[in-house]
């Protein structure tokens, strides 16, 4: 029986198993940069939130980048929110749009909140969207 006959060791034949040495051990904090995990009622608001159209530009406010937090406790949800221009005269409808496509998935109490943090289309998840390039 030469070399190539013999039986392998199974331990030898096959590849280790592949390891995930980025999950940190139980109790550790995220390393610093990582979003934090969003509750499914997070992302169905986020997702509800792509309806909601900005409507000089024709994008949601998801696309554009306007929509900073949402938030969901027992009982309350907040959202904070950006517009595209300090001034912009579809506020009050945008506020409100915010505001009802959020309730449609959490029914219950919902703030909406403008930041005063001025808008640039470098907060767009896909500034391409917009038709040219910054």
């Amino acid at each position: 029986m030469n070399e190539n006959d013999r039986p392998k060791d199974p331990a030898e034949a096959a590849p280790a198993a592949p390891t995930n040495d980025a999950t940190p051990p139980a109790g550790a904090a995220a390393p610093a940069g990582d979003a934090p995990m969003m509750s499914q009622q997070e992302l169905g608001i986020r997702s509800a939130l792509e309806t909601v159209m900005d409507p000089e530009i024709g994008l949601s406010v998801i696309d554009l980048g306007l929509i900073k937090t949402v938030s969901v406790a027992p009982g309350r949800t907040h959202i904070e929110m950006l517009l595209t221009t300090p001034f912009c005269p579809y506020a009050p409808q945008m506020l409100a749009d915010v505001k009802g496509a959020a309730m449609s998935v959490v029914d219950q109490e919902t703030q909406v909140d403008i930041l005063p943090d001025a808008w640039n289309p470098q907060m767009m998840p896909d500034p391409g969207l917009l038709g040219f390039s910054y």
